[in-house]
């Protein structure tokens, strides 16, 4: 990709990320598990305290590809090994984190995914500001995951055919 592309892609990324990362601070700062429990079962504590785990996590990986973003570009000669490295630790960790979270509260049904329908499937129906916080940021991984496709596999494909390269 040239490096043009791959720094306009590397500042598109890093103001996205900056979105869901303000939408999952506020939701966090506002919201503790007692709020979020309606029902005092353990059914539902659980989910809960996996949902909220899940949004941590999400956020602290956000936050991290948000900064290694931001080095990329406050560089002041544009390292292309180090932007793209940083695009596909954002892929591997945000965007798979944020479709594939580790408590399953919630999941991607592929079925909706091009009906215009909500994708995104509860394992348990939460209560609105736990459902909105997830809704308000599905899109931006949804466009993050479409943008960095080329960093699911063929980036690492490619890597290794110039170290085998290197290395004939």
């Amino acid at each position: 990709m040239p490096a043009d592309n791959l720094q306009k892609l590397c500042s598109e990324s890093r103001e996205k990320l900056k979105s869901a990362i303000s939408i999952m601070e506020t939701f966090l700062n506002e919201h503790a598990l007692s709020q979020l429990v309606t029902e005092q079962d353990e059914e539902t504590v659980h989910f809960y305290k996996g949902f909220l785990s899940d949004v941590r996590h999400l956020l602290v990986f956000s936050e991290v590809s948000y900064e290694k973003l931001g080095v990329v570009q406050r560089r002041p000669n544009f390292d292309v090994d180090f932007a793209e490295k940083a695009l596909y630790n954002l892929y591997h960790r945000c965007v798979n984190s944020f479709f594939y979270p580790k408590n399953e509260s919630y999941s991607e049904d592929g079925r909706y995914a091009y009906t215009g329908q909500d994708a995104i499937r509860f394992r348990k129906k939460p209560v609105r500001p736990a459902r909105d916080v997830i809704m308000n940021i599905t899109k931006i991984y949804e466009e993050l995951r479409d943008d960095l496709a080329y960093y699911e596999s063929d980036y690492l494909t490619e890597r290794r055919m110039q170290s085998e390269k290197s290395h004939a």
